[in-house]
């Protein structure tokens, strides 16, 4: 049986010296980031989150496996989200989770010489193994955590990106441009049919200019979505002029077999804005 009380209560004491004691062994020359910081308030939240840690592993000796995980995972999620260890490199960080395991370590040899009078040798190896095992869950589980909270910040920044590569530029009160710049994937094609779609009504635009001489390179299912932006808009009243069509875009929307009927096509923008609202070319 792993749990121990009295382990457990001896951790427990020992909690706010393992702080200082490990913040006092940074080596602040060697390190970068959170550790390095010479700012009072990141220094004190630090070794706060290093204290609140400890409460939360010692557990390991007086709770069940369940709650335990449960607790030091919301404990690894908060580090993993937190903006001055996001700021520090991966392996800073491991090497600091490492030091401190061998804190626990060297006091569990000390609990262990204090009870020497006892039968301790199998509960040692034991409360040695559940520790080891403790810290190689927190270290995996921060790597998971904090891989999942920067694929949802880069995700998060794409989402941005597009929407300020694709805006909706007013002309006048009727008319508004629509300039698509770079590769368009799927994705993107998505968000641009919604955002045009929904930029339209609130501005009660009546006429849309396309340009696609910016667009680089399109495949057959954005040909097929920008064509699809193009009827939903008929739907709602707005009517698309399209200009900059490149030849291979053209050959896909044809192969397509996308219907051009009703739809004013330009070879430039320029000759595009020439025409008068409402107006059929």
């Amino acid at each position: 049986m792993h749990r121990s009380k009295e382990l457990h209560t001896f951790l427990l004491s020992k909690a706010r010296q393992l702080t200082d004691e490990w913040y006092n062994s940074l080596d602040k020359s060697t390190t970068t980031g959170v550790y390095s910081s010479a700012d009072p308030k990141v220094i004190e939240t630090l070794k706060n989150q290093n204290f609140e840690f400890h409460g939360i592993l010692c557990n390991v000796f007086a709770e069940d496996r369940e709650t335990f995980y449960k607790k030091i995972d919301e404990w690894v999620l908060s580090i993993a989200k937190d903006k001055e260890h996001l700021e520090t490199p991966t392996h800073y960080i491991l090497k600091e989770f490492m030091r401190v395991r061998n804190q626990y370590l060297d006091f569990l040899k000390e609990y262990a010489e204090e009870h020497m009078d006892e039968d301790i040798f199998e509960p040692f190896n034991m409360w040695n193994k559940v520790i080891q095992d403790s810290f190689d869950r927190v270290m995996l589980r921060f790597v998971e955590l904090q891989s999942e909270v920067v694929d949802q910040q880069i995700q998060n920044q794409q989402e941005i990106i597009n929407e300020l590569s694709s805006p909706i530029i007013s002309l006048n009160p009727q008319t508004a441009l629509l300039p698509l710049v770079g590769n368009i994937d799927p994705s993107r094609a998505e968000l641009i049919l919604q955002n045009a779609l929904e930029e339209c009504v609130e501005m009660e635009v009546s006429q849309l200019f396309i340009d696609l001489s910016g667009v680089v390179l399109i495949d057959t299912m954005v040909a097929h979505q920008i064509f699809q932006l193009i009827d939903a808009l008929q739907l709602i009243g707005v009517k698309p002029i399209l200009s900059g069509l490149r030849p291979e875009i053209a050959q896909t929307a044809v192969q397509l077999g996308l219907n051009f009927e009703n739809l004013t096509i330009t070879s430039t923008l320029s000759q595009a804005l020439t025409i008068k609202n409402n107006e059929v070319v």
